[in-house]
């Protein structure tokens, strides 16, 4: 059953992040990624005053699921996890970080910016009201 939920949480976590990267660029999907940017910024730093600026709540319940499977040295960082896997070469954790942040902060400004000329085009085709 760990290792289910192990696997579970890879799906999970992965497929998160890959909303959070590009759900913008569905319109079907903007008001669903606006929640989630919403969700990993208020885990990031609201849960983060209390656990540490940049706490991720999956990331944290997929370790604890990884040390009852008798994994140990994770890094804090599933990103960092992901990348000491697929990549031939070790990748520092501060270059993860700077590249979490702007891989995210970019999603982030696009997010506003196509928010922001949606509204825009909404608003420019309605009819003023007399």
């Amino acid at each position: 059953m760990l290792k289910a939920a192990d696997i579970l949480f890879y799906v999970v976590h992965l497929a998160l992040i890959i909303s959070c990267l590009g759900g913008w660029a569905v319109p079907r999907l903007r008001t669903a990624h606006r929640y989630l940017m919403a969700g990993i910024l208020s885990s990031w730093f609201l849960l983060g005053l209390k656990f540490g600026i940049g706490y991720c709540v999956l990331t944290d319940w997929h370790w604890q699921i990884k040390e009852k499977l008798g994994q140990s040295d994770l890094p804090n960082s599933f990103i960092k996890h992901i990348l000491d896997q697929v990549l031939p070469f070790g990748i520092s954790n501060r270059a993860v970080d700077i590249l979490t942040l702007v891989a995210f902060y970019g999603a982030l400004l696009t997010t506003i910016i196509v928010w922001w000329r949606d509204r825009r085009r909404a608003q420019q085709s309605i009819p003023p009201v007399d």
